[in-house]
């Protein structure tokens, strides 16, 4: 079977843009036919705002995502191969996914993902690790919450 790491990126991509949140790639620039302006590269890994009103000409397909972009005024062209997308996620809340390894390049112990506001969070190979979450669900016998009472979902991951 082909890889379903193309087909949770783009839903993960639309789910993000459907929620009016802004979507962010964890890529991995160090992979083969990854086009990215090197000098936004840190430790092997660019993070790129694909928001439609940050791309023009956005292109997603099973074979990667490719689009136009401004980095300090200068455009740009962006190719990615899915394979080299290490996670996706809204840069307002975090919600989003890391792939799993046979998606990512051995190579890459971490994925760094900026958190909203601009600190950094290393996950220590957090795609070979099982990662749980947490959430404040009723239990079944327990008065359903009504869905402003419910707490929003806390990765934490589990060595």
């Amino acid at each position: 079977m082909t890889s379903n790491q193309p087909y949770l990126l783009k839903a993960f991509f639309d789910w993000i843009v459907d929620n009016e949140l802004t979507p962010h790639l964890v890529v991995d620039a160090t992979m083969d036919n990854v086009r990215v302006p090197l000098q936004y590269v840190n430790d092997g890994q660019i993070v790129l705002n694909v928001s439609p009103s940050a791309c023009m000409n956005f292109h997603m397909s099973p074979e990667g995502v490719s689009f136009q972009a401004r980095f300090g005024g200068q455009p740009h062209y962006i190719d990615i191969p899915c394979s080299a997308v290490l996670a996706i996620y809204a840069r307002e809340n975090g919600a989003g996914t890391v792939f799993t390894p046979d998606t990512i390049s051995e190579e890459s112990d971490d994925i760094i993902i900026p958190e909203e506001d601009n600190q950094v969070e290393t996950l220590q190979s957090a795609p070979k690790e099982l990662v749980e979450v947490k959430t404040d669900t009723p239990k079944d016998n327990a008065p359903s919450k009504t869905k402003k009472d419910r707490k929003r979902p806390v990765f934490t991951v589990v060595k």
